[in-house]
This record gives structure tokens, sequence and C-alpha cells, in this order.
């Protein structure tokens, strides 16, 4: 009986990866993919069009971003210095839960948990009991923080130090700039061109070739789309569907200005709630960003843009620039042999700094299921599946921010407090309340100290907390935590200001 021919797994490789879209997403899809699938005969291109502009409003992100750069081989004294970035501990809130009223969402945990009960649920108690310390103060990032200083400890440091976690600041496009140098480095083409068709296979309805505006046809086995919020491939030729999230989320334009650079520079974002939406503010080494995400179903453009002038820092040294957009995400991330990442695969909204998170998680998902000799459903159901919960998860913690209000003061703040939110939100919402309870749930990306900080901050208080706190010793508990607190303001007077701890 005959042998069955043997395939050699290398001639059954996806080896043409073609990335639709330049700018971060494009750029950091790029540079992990060349890094992570290496010499076997791969080829990456990418296809950008300096005629298209970038939207650029994602310049702040939270701590996975130091694991994707150190993926990369970017040190992080060169990432600062080429994006003229700076730290981040956190998001200063101001006016969120009511006007007058500011808290701090710090990276990290708030304290430590003593004997298997949560930080936080010790904390109520201490509030119960009449404590006038807030949750965060037991935060080494915010004590940090308010401090204006930041310091990196050194491997296997055992102080309270250690308990530093930190994220960035930094110039989108000089970050793009920075992957683009680098992935080329590693073998990716890039071909300037703007895409004007898309050729589908006639059997299997996969996209087989895009063709561009000089008349080039570029031909690849899979397509990753970064084509920002036109989606050009995963919506524009296939037709996928967007789940719509403005019901809960009508945030739908943004206005952003740069500033003249802060003196001295704050390691923390800040996040103003204003009549019909908020302000960010975004320090970096050359230059403060600074926008306005509003619902134009509460306020007009010129008023808009009026606000966000009478309230930045400095001076401007640009153009105000606007976009807008559907709060949302595609019913299909992956769909046929086309991945969509960034803009093209949703976006929540900037609060909170998740957007190029999204890209990172994405990518490393599609670099974990990357298909062998083809597309396997199950590989694209799981892929689906995972950026499903991790969408999801974000547009709970955001939508948390506007429901947990008590302002009043404008028709936008009223209609958000009366909301309908998602029955998963409405659920964790609900145990909250009850005790204080806080249960990770999968796609989680912020731990249960960041609902904690959120939901305290902005004094959404529960009944009461849980029956387990009473087991503990309630004086030895208030000893620890004033133990606690002095030990962070002293560790965090030790540290240099942020801009001196800055890689010159």
């Amino acid at each position: 009986m005959p042998k069955p021919a043997t395939v050699s797994t290398t001639d059954a490789l996806v080896r043409q990866v073609v990335i639709v879209g330049g700018g971060t997403a494009g750029w950091m899809a790029a540079t992990a993919l060349s890094r992570a699938l290496g010499p076997v005969g791969r080829h990456i291109t990418l296809i950008e069009s300096d005629a298209i502009g970038t939207v650029g409003v994602g310049e702040a992100t939270i701590p996975p971003i130091r694991a994707f750069n150190a993926m990369l081989d970017i040190a992080e004294d060169r990432f600062l210095r080429e994006t003229m970035g700076s730290y981040k501990l956190g998001i200063e809130f101001v006016d969120w839960g009511r006007i007058g009223q500011r808290y701090f969402h710090p990276f990290g945990a708030a304290g430590q948990d003593f004997h298997g009960v949560p930080f936080h649920q010790l904390w109520l108690r201490h509030r119960a009991r009449g404590g006038d310390t807030g949750l965060t103060d037991y935060s080494m990032c915010t004590v940090t923080a308010r401090e204006g200083r930041f310091g990196i400890p050194p491997a296997g440091d055992r102080t309270p130090l250690a308990h530093i976690a930190h994220a960035y600041h930094f110039d989108a496009t000089l970050y793009a700039a920075l992957l683009r140098r680098v992935a080329e480095e590693q073998g990716v083409v890039r071909h300037e061109g703007r895409v004007v068709q898309v050729d589908r296979d006639g059997g299997t309805g996969d996209v087989t070739a895009v063709r561009l505006d000089d008349g080039r046809t570029i031909a690849g086995d899979l397509f990753v789309d970064c084509s920002g919020f036109a989606g050009l491939l995963i919506e524009g030729a296939l037709v996928t569907g967007y789940h719509d999230w403005r019901h809960w989320l009508p945030m739908d334009r943004a206005l952003a200005m740069p500033t003249t650079r802060l003196d001295p520079l704050p390691p923390y974002t800040r996040a103003t709630a204003h009549s019909a939406g908020w302000q960010w503010r975004i320090p970096l080494q050359h230059r403060t960003g600074n926008g306005h995400v509003y619902s134009s179903g509460f306020t007009t453009a010129d008023d808009a843009e009026r606000l966000l002038r009478d309230h930045v820092p400095g001076e401007p040294c640009g153009d105000v620039r606007s976009l807008s957009f559907t709060t949302g995400m595609r019913r299909k991330a992956w769909s046929h042999n086309v991945v969509a990442l960034g803009l093209a695969a949703g976006f929540v909204e900037p609060l909170e700094s998740t957007s190029i998170h999204l890209i990172q998680h994405g990518i490393q998902r599609l670099i974990a299921l990357f298909p062998g000799a083809a597309v396997h459903p199950a590989e694209r159901d799981a892929y689906n599946a995972d950026m499903a919960r991790a969408f999801e998860a974000v547009r709970d913690f955001v939508v948390l921010h506007y429901k947990a209000t008590t302002r009043d003061d404008s028709d936008f703040w009223r209609t958000m407090r009366a909301m309908t939110v998602p029955d998963s939100l409405a659920h964790r919402i609900e145990l909250w309340r009850a005790q204080g309870r806080l249960i990770p749930q999968a796609g989680d990306i912020f731990a249960v100290p960041s609902w904690a900080a959120v939901l305290t901050g902005q004094e959404l208080w529960p009944a009461a907390y849980e029956p387990g706190v009473d087991r503990l010793n309630a004086d030895s508990v208030e000893a620890a935590l004033r133990d606690m607190h002095a030990a962070y303001r002293r560790a965090a007077r030790s540290l240099p200001m942020h801009a001196a701890a800055l890689p010159r």
C-alpha cells in the first residue's frame, strides 16, 4: 500500500500578510508580527498614504504597554526619548461624581489584602468607623502622583516603592515613526498609496488582493485592516456590521488642541467633566495634549470648541482638530481572512486610555491564534469571542463613570444618571451596593482596585462591608493602615520630581 504524500509545513504557511493602514495600529501590528513570526518565509507588507491623516487622540496608555515594548526590545529610555513621552501613574478625575469633587484612579493596588480579605473591604470598615482617609490614599501611585514625583524601584525592592506601577503619555505620531523604523529593520515593506479596490475570491469570499490608486495590485493570504473608522476591508468589503453603543456612550465628537508644556510636569492624566462630555489633559515633554470629547446631541460644535479653549492650560501651539465617531465595535473583528485592529475594530472612547491597549490585545491574540495553511473557523471564533469580551469589559468600566454620578446640572448628566446600563454592569453595581463585593470577570482589563477606586471616588457607597472583615481585629487593622499611609508618604517624598526622572 503506497504511503501518503508528505506535505511540507512551510509550504502550507500563510505567507503574505498585508496590513492596510499605518498610524499607531498599523505599525504596532507590523512590528509585532514581523518580530513574532520570524524569518520562516512569511512576508509582511504595509500600505499607507501620507495624504490620509491619523486621528492621533490616543496619547496615554495603561501599564501593559510596557510588556508590548519589551516584546519588541524597545528599551524604556529610548521609547521615552523618541516619543517625547512622560510617565503616567493614573488619572485624576475632576467634577465626575459631583461638581467640585476630584478623585484619583491609580495604577496598581491600593493597600494590601489582609488574610484573604480584600483591602477595599478593610477600608470600608475604616470609613464606617469614622476614618477620614480615602481608599487611594493607600496607593503608592496616588501618593507619588500628588507629590509630582516619579521613580522606578530596583529589581527585588521590598519597600513601598515596589508598589509603583506605571504607563506612559507619548506622542502617538512619534511612536508610529519609531515602530516603523523597527519594523523596516525587521523586513517589513511599506508601500505608499491609497486602496481604491478590494478583490475577493468568488467562492470563499476571502480577500485576495487590494488595488492602489496608482494601479498596483498587492496580493495577500491574510489581511490586517488598520484603516481607521472607515474599515475599508472589514466593513467596506466584507460588510461585517457594527454594534452601536451610543445609547450607553453618546459621545460622538472630539476636539484636540496642543498647548505649551506644563511646568512642573505632572505624572498623571487629568479628565475633567463638563456639561456635555469631558476634557483630557495629557502632559508630554514638549507640549500638552488637550481635547474635549462631547455629545453632539447635547451641545454645539462652536460651544464645545469655546469651552475647550477657555479651559486649556498654557498657550495654544497648534490648530484645533476635530473628528467624529460612533462608539461601539465590529460584530466580528476577524471575518474571512481579514482581522481588524484599532479604530477599524471599534472605539469605546478615550476615557481610561484603552484604545492603544485594545490594539495591543488584538495583536497578541492574533499572534497566539495565527493560522497555518488557512484560517480555521475555530481560531477565528476564539479571536472574536476574546475581543468581544475585552471591548465589552472596557465599555462597562467606562459607562460606570457616567452612571455613577449625582450631577443634575445639565440634560446630559440627567440622561446619563437615568440610563439603563448593560446587564453585565448592572450586576456588578448591585453586588457592590449590597456589601462592596467586586468579582473579577472574564475579559477584564481593569482589576478590582480600579473598580473600587472609581466606585468610591464617585461616592457610590455599598450598604455594608462583607461579614468576613469583622474576623480581623479592628484596632490592629487601623494601626496597620496608619503605618501604611505614613510609609507611602515617606517613600514618595524620597523620589525625584517627575521631569528629573525622565531620561535625558
